[in-house]
């Protein structure tokens, strides 16, 4: 009998626990899955792409050369910490001119490649470069006179330097888009015996480069 009123006892019991505790299994959160790690950029590596922009001549002449120019883009850039330094070079063709008639002559002067090799130094926060250009620069440029059909011209390769500063951003995992302004000082050439003076451009151009290596990475 005593064991019988035991038994009784401990299923009296179980019974007044076994709510309580589906009530503590119900109110507990549901699992939720831990989100991915977030990408942290890093600019180390080598990259390529392509850019176009407007360029117009500094000086005293008058009129002045502008227009337009396109082409190609490499380089390589290391980070450590934010600091992000590194060297690019590009080159293109350009249609940059101006011209000019008295007397029945037309003299023509036209841009018509450019490029420049240069360091880069910048600060990065996270897939955002901030940076600031400079280095060697070249144009070629070309002046023609043509009068009574018949046209001469003489071509001369113009070198000097530059700088500037741009801004630069992740958009995919290994791609960027830049936009920066560059100031072109180039030296002075000899034209059918007669010297050009400097030929200083204002510049501005955006351009897209793709990253190598893959520059995203796990952040825990």
């Amino acid at each position: 009998m005593k064991t019988v009123l035991l038994a009784s006892a401990g299923l009296l019991v179980l019974s007044a626990f076994a709510p309580a505790s589906a009530a503590d299994l119900a109110a507990r959160a549901p699992y939720v899955k831990a989100p991915p790690p977030a990408a942290i950029y890093n600019w180390t590596g080598f990259y390529i792409g392509g850019f176009g922009g407007y360029a117009s001549e500094n000086g005293d002449s008058d009129p002045k050369m502008s227009g337009g120019f396109a082409g190609g883009t490499v380089g390589y850039n290391w980070q450590t910490s934010n600091i992000v330094f590194g060297i690019e070079a590009d080159g293109g063709w350009a249609d940059v001119d101006a011209s000019v008639s008295a007397l029945g002559v037309t003299a023509k002067s036209k841009i018509d490649s450019l490029g420049t090799v240069r360091g880069r130094l910048g600060f990065a926060v996270d897939k955002v470069l901030f940076y600031g250009t400079g280095g060697y620069a070249w144009a070629n440029n070309e002046v023609s006179l043509s009068t009574l059909g018949v046209t001469v011209s003489q071509s001369n390769f113009h070198s000097g330097w530059t700088v500037g500063a741009g801004i630069e951003a992740f958009f995919a995992p290994q791609w960027s888009v830049k936009g920066e302004y560059l100031y072109r000082s180039l030296g002075s050439e000899t034209y059918f015996g007669v010297p050009s003076g400097d030929l200083n451009l204002h510049s501005v151009q955006v351009g897209v480069n793709y990253h190598f290596g893959g520059p995203a990475a796990a952040r825990y």
